[in-house]
Protein backbone atom coordinates (compact mmCIF):
# COMPACT_ATOMS: atom_id res chain seq x y z
CA UNK A 1 0.00 0.00 0.00
CA UNK A 2 1.34 3.20 -0.88
CA UNK A 3 0.70 6.50 0.77
CA UNK A 4 0.00 9.60 -1.07
CA UNK A 5 1.09 12.97 0.60
CA UNK A 6 -1.53 15.75 -0.15
CA UNK A 7 -0.62 18.85 1.18
CA UNK A 8 -2.51 20.16 4.51
CA UNK A 9 -3.47 16.47 4.98
CA UNK A 10 -3.23 16.27 8.86
CA UNK A 11 -1.31 13.24 10.27
CA UNK A 12 -2.83 10.63 8.76
CA UNK A 13 -0.14 10.12 6.85
CA UNK A 14 1.86 6.79 8.34
CA UNK A 15 5.86 5.55 7.20
CA UNK A 16 4.63 3.72 3.71
CA UNK A 17 5.51 -0.42 4.74
CA UNK A 18 8.74 -2.33 3.96
CA UNK A 19 11.46 -1.12 6.12
CA UNK A 20 14.57 -0.12 4.56
CA UNK A 21 18.73 0.28 6.40
CA UNK A 22 19.53 2.91 7.68
CA UNK A 23 21.02 5.46 4.86
CA UNK A 24 23.89 7.10 4.85
CA UNK A 25 25.53 10.03 2.55
CA UNK A 26 25.73 8.47 -0.51
CA UNK A 27 24.24 5.59 0.04
CA UNK A 28 27.11 4.29 2.32
CA UNK A 29 26.01 0.32 4.62
CA UNK A 30 24.49 0.49 7.26
CA UNK A 31 25.72 1.44 10.39
CA UNK A 32 27.09 4.66 8.78
CA UNK A 33 26.80 7.58 9.91
CA UNK A 34 22.66 8.81 8.80
CA UNK A 35 22.16 10.94 5.68
CA UNK A 36 21.42 14.27 6.34
CA UNK A 37 18.00 15.60 4.46
CA UNK A 38 16.87 19.13 4.97
CA UNK A 39 13.05 19.17 4.30
CA UNK A 40 11.95 23.17 3.33
CA UNK A 41 8.16 23.09 3.87
CA UNK A 42 5.72 26.14 5.12
CA UNK A 43 2.87 22.87 5.44
CA UNK A 44 3.40 22.03 9.24
CA UNK A 45 1.30 18.61 7.97
CA UNK A 46 3.06 18.07 4.99
CA UNK A 47 6.54 19.21 6.99
CA UNK A 48 5.99 16.18 9.69
CA UNK A 49 4.67 13.50 7.11
CA UNK A 50 8.37 13.66 5.97
CA UNK A 51 9.50 13.86 8.87
CA UNK A 52 8.07 10.82 10.18
CA UNK A 53 8.93 8.71 6.97
CA UNK A 54 12.28 10.34 6.54
CA UNK A 55 12.98 9.15 10.40
CA UNK A 56 10.95 5.84 9.91
CA UNK A 57 13.96 4.94 7.31
CA UNK A 58 16.87 5.96 9.25
CA UNK A 59 17.66 9.36 7.67
CA UNK A 60 18.42 12.26 9.72
CA UNK A 61 15.89 14.91 9.22
CA UNK A 62 16.17 18.61 9.42
CA UNK A 63 12.99 21.42 8.92
CA UNK A 64 12.38 24.53 7.73
CA UNK A 65 9.42 26.36 6.98
CA UNK A 66 10.81 29.28 4.61
CA UNK A 67 13.19 29.92 2.85
CA UNK A 68 15.72 31.95 4.89
CA UNK A 69 15.74 29.69 7.20
CA UNK A 70 15.84 26.60 4.57
CA UNK A 71 19.21 28.74 3.87
CA UNK A 72 20.63 29.16 7.95
CA UNK A 73 19.56 25.01 7.88
CA UNK A 74 21.75 23.78 5.13
CA UNK A 75 24.89 26.32 6.15
CA UNK A 76 24.83 24.66 9.55
CA UNK A 77 24.15 21.49 8.92
CA UNK A 78 25.56 20.33 5.21
CA UNK A 79 23.02 18.11 4.30
CA UNK A 80 23.47 15.44 1.21
CA UNK A 81 20.36 16.00 -0.10
CA UNK A 82 17.43 19.00 0.16
CA UNK A 83 13.82 18.33 -0.35
CA UNK A 84 12.32 22.03 -1.32
CA UNK A 85 8.81 23.58 -1.66
CA UNK A 86 9.08 26.39 -4.46
CA UNK A 87 5.53 28.26 -2.70
CA UNK A 88 7.43 29.39 0.15
CA UNK A 89 5.92 32.50 2.16
CA UNK A 90 8.90 34.31 2.62
CA UNK A 91 10.84 33.66 -0.71
CA UNK A 92 10.63 32.09 -4.16
CA UNK A 93 11.60 28.62 -3.78
CA UNK A 94 13.91 29.29 -7.19
CA UNK A 95 15.62 32.08 -5.51
CA UNK A 96 16.58 29.22 -2.53
CA UNK A 97 18.05 26.70 -5.12
CA UNK A 98 20.20 29.64 -6.47
CA UNK A 99 21.25 30.68 -3.20
CA UNK A 100 22.03 26.89 -2.53
CA UNK A 101 23.89 26.32 -6.03
CA UNK A 102 26.05 29.26 -5.36
CA UNK A 103 27.90 26.91 -2.93
CA UNK A 104 26.31 23.84 -2.42
CA UNK A 105 26.64 20.49 -4.89
CA UNK A 106 23.50 18.72 -2.91
CA UNK A 107 21.00 17.11 -4.65
CA UNK A 108 18.13 19.09 -4.83
CA UNK A 109 14.45 17.64 -5.15
CA UNK A 110 11.60 19.97 -5.41
CA UNK A 111 7.92 19.66 -4.46
CA UNK A 112 5.71 21.92 -6.29
CA UNK A 113 1.68 22.14 -6.89
CA UNK A 114 2.89 23.87 -10.14
CA UNK A 115 2.77 20.86 -12.51
CA UNK A 116 3.42 22.70 -16.36
CA UNK A 117 6.63 22.19 -17.88
CA UNK A 118 7.99 25.58 -17.73
CA UNK A 119 7.92 25.32 -14.10
CA UNK A 120 9.83 21.86 -14.02
CA UNK A 121 12.74 23.17 -16.78
CA UNK A 122 12.93 27.00 -14.62
CA UNK A 123 13.44 24.57 -11.88
CA UNK A 124 15.62 22.23 -13.04
CA UNK A 125 17.68 25.30 -15.33
CA UNK A 126 18.37 27.01 -11.54
CA UNK A 127 19.84 23.95 -10.17
CA UNK A 128 17.52 21.83 -8.98
CA UNK A 129 18.30 17.73 -9.27
CA UNK A 130 14.40 16.37 -9.43
CA UNK A 131 10.80 17.86 -9.57
CA UNK A 132 8.21 15.97 -7.79
CA UNK A 133 4.46 17.07 -8.46
CA UNK A 134 1.89 17.53 -5.81
CA UNK A 135 0.44 15.80 -4.17
CA UNK A 136 2.88 12.57 -4.65
CA UNK A 137 3.25 9.49 -3.64
CA UNK A 138 5.62 9.08 -0.52
CA UNK A 139 7.20 5.93 -2.02
CA UNK A 140 7.86 7.62 -4.71
CA UNK A 141 9.44 10.72 -3.20
CA UNK A 142 11.63 8.19 -1.05
CA UNK A 143 13.19 6.27 -4.72
CA UNK A 144 13.69 9.55 -5.95
CA UNK A 145 15.33 10.23 -2.74
CA UNK A 146 17.82 7.32 -2.68
CA UNK A 147 18.43 7.12 -6.41
CA UNK A 148 19.99 10.91 -5.81
CA UNK A 149 22.09 9.49 -2.93
CA UNK A 150 23.35 6.72 -4.85
CA UNK A 151 23.58 9.37 -7.95
CA UNK A 152 25.46 11.65 -5.52
CA UNK A 153 27.84 8.61 -4.36
CA UNK A 154 28.04 6.94 -8.07
CA UNK A 155 28.74 9.18 -10.37
CA UNK A 156 31.90 10.79 -11.33
CA UNK A 157 32.52 12.90 -8.37
CA UNK A 158 36.16 13.84 -8.73
CA UNK A 159 37.65 16.67 -9.26
CA UNK A 160 41.49 16.97 -10.14
CA UNK A 161 43.05 20.14 -11.17
CA UNK A 162 46.68 21.60 -12.18
CA UNK A 163 47.28 24.98 -10.60
CA UNK A 164 51.12 26.03 -11.99
CA UNK A 165 53.20 23.04 -10.77
CA UNK A 166 50.67 21.49 -8.76
CA UNK A 167 48.32 18.76 -8.64
CA UNK A 168 44.89 18.49 -6.89
CA UNK A 169 42.33 16.00 -6.18
CA UNK A 170 39.60 16.96 -4.30
CA UNK A 171 37.91 14.06 -4.32
CA UNK A 172 41.44 12.20 -2.66
CA UNK A 173 41.80 15.35 -0.56
CA UNK A 174 45.45 15.16 -2.08
CA UNK A 175 47.49 17.90 -3.41
CA UNK A 176 51.37 17.77 -4.39
CA UNK A 177 53.72 19.82 -6.14
CA UNK A 178 56.36 18.73 -9.10
CA UNK A 179 59.61 18.95 -7.89
CA UNK A 180 62.82 19.84 -10.06
CA UNK A 181 63.96 16.21 -9.79
CA UNK A 182 60.67 14.93 -10.88
CA UNK A 183 59.13 13.43 -7.90
CA UNK A 184 55.88 15.05 -6.34
CA UNK A 185 56.24 16.70 -2.93
CA UNK A 186 53.42 16.16 -0.98
CA UNK A 187 51.19 19.42 0.24
CA UNK A 188 49.67 20.02 3.64
CA UNK A 189 46.63 21.62 3.57
CA UNK A 190 44.72 22.40 6.12
CA UNK A 191 41.18 21.14 7.01
CA UNK A 192 39.82 25.12 6.25
CA UNK A 193 42.16 25.28 3.64
CA UNK A 194 40.44 22.26 1.88
CA UNK A 195 36.67 23.17 2.33
CA UNK A 196 37.40 26.89 1.10
CA UNK A 197 39.26 25.24 -1.85
CA UNK A 198 36.79 22.66 -2.89
CA UNK A 199 34.41 25.30 -3.32
CA UNK A 200 36.12 27.21 -5.57
CA UNK A 201 37.55 24.21 -7.60
CA UNK A 202 33.98 22.71 -8.03
CA UNK A 203 32.98 25.54 -9.52
CA UNK A 204 35.50 26.83 -12.31
CA UNK A 205 34.72 29.58 -13.21
CA UNK A 206 32.33 30.97 -11.31
CA UNK A 207 32.30 34.08 -8.92
CA UNK A 208 31.45 33.32 -5.24
CA UNK A 209 30.61 35.95 -3.42
CA UNK A 210 32.37 36.64 -0.03
CA UNK A 211 29.11 36.26 2.07
CA UNK A 212 28.59 33.02 0.69
CA UNK A 213 32.03 31.97 1.18
CA UNK A 214 32.27 32.52 5.00
CA UNK A 215 28.65 31.00 5.81
CA UNK A 216 29.33 27.72 3.99
CA UNK A 217 33.07 27.15 5.36
CA UNK A 218 32.39 29.09 8.77
CA UNK A 219 28.72 29.14 9.10
CA UNK A 220 26.24 31.54 9.56
CA UNK A 221 27.16 35.00 11.75
CA UNK A 222 30.61 35.20 9.76
CA UNK A 223 29.52 37.76 7.08
CA UNK A 224 31.77 40.49 8.73
CA UNK A 225 34.88 37.93 9.10
CA UNK A 226 36.50 39.17 5.31
CA UNK A 227 39.42 38.71 6.68
CA UNK A 228 39.20 35.20 7.50
CA UNK A 229 39.16 34.73 3.83
CA UNK A 230 42.20 36.97 3.06
CA UNK A 231 43.93 34.93 5.41
CA UNK A 232 43.15 31.71 4.24
CA UNK A 233 43.61 32.54 0.17
CA UNK A 234 46.88 34.27 0.81
CA UNK A 235 48.01 30.67 2.38
CA UNK A 236 46.89 29.08 -0.41
CA UNK A 237 48.04 30.76 -2.97
CA UNK A 238 51.35 30.58 -1.59
CA UNK A 239 51.09 26.94 -1.74
CA UNK A 240 49.27 26.67 -4.52
CA UNK A 241 50.47 29.18 -7.12
CA UNK A 242 53.85 29.87 -9.24
CA UNK A 243 53.44 33.40 -8.40
CA UNK A 244 51.65 34.05 -4.87
CA UNK A 245 51.98 37.88 -5.50
CA UNK A 246 50.47 37.39 -9.42
CA UNK A 247 48.25 34.55 -8.88
CA UNK A 248 46.36 33.20 -12.22
CA UNK A 249 44.02 31.08 -10.99
CA UNK A 250 43.08 31.55 -7.34
CA UNK A 251 41.64 34.81 -7.82
CA UNK A 252 40.21 38.04 -6.10
CA UNK A 253 37.50 40.08 -7.11
CA UNK A 254 37.53 43.51 -5.16
CA UNK A 255 34.51 43.74 -3.08
CA UNK A 256 32.92 40.85 -4.36
CA UNK A 257 34.42 37.47 -3.85
CA UNK A 258 36.46 35.13 -4.95
CA UNK A 259 37.44 32.71 -8.45
CA UNK A 260 39.00 29.62 -9.68
CA UNK A 261 40.00 30.33 -13.11
CA UNK A 262 41.44 27.48 -14.61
Amino acid sequence: MTAEVTPGAGTGVTPAPGPEPPAAPGGGPPGAVPACVLVVEDDPALARALRINLHARGYQAVAARNGRQGMHEATRNQPDVVILDLGLPDMDGLAVIRGLREWSRAPIIVLSGRAGSSDKIEALDAGADDYVTKPFSMEELLARLRAALRREDGGDGTVRVRIGQCEIDVAAHAAWRATPGGGPENLHLTPTEWRLLEILLRNPGQLIGTDRLLTAVWGPGYQTSAHYLRFHMARLRRKLEDDPARPRHLLTEPGMGYRYQP
